[in-house]
């Protein structure tokens, strides 16, 4: 779920909050004198690749069945051994 930045049209005060998009969408409806501000682009990325998070055991397991059943591999000359 995102963070979206409101502000109040009235006050100029602005404040984050933690939903998802169809609470977003009802609060917003509640409270009419709010709206959504765009503060920064979206962080679009994969964690694992950004190098944030390392890929589970499973995955791993799952790429070294596709290495050992797939004639010509070139698994191990182009990543990490698992």
């Amino acid at each position: 779920m995102p963070t979206y930045t409101f502000r109040n049209k009235e006050t100029g005060e602005m404040y984050e909050q933690f939903m998802g998009i169809s609470a977003r969408e009802e609060h917003l409806n509640q409270n009419p004198h709010l709206e959504t501000v765009i503060t920064s682009a979206p962080a679009l990325g994969d964690s694992v690749r950004l190098g944030i998070r390392k890929s589970d055991n499973g995955f791993k397991e799952v790429l070294q069945k596709i290495h050992n059943n797939t004639a010509g591999s070139v698994l191990n000359k182009t990543t990490r051994q698992l």
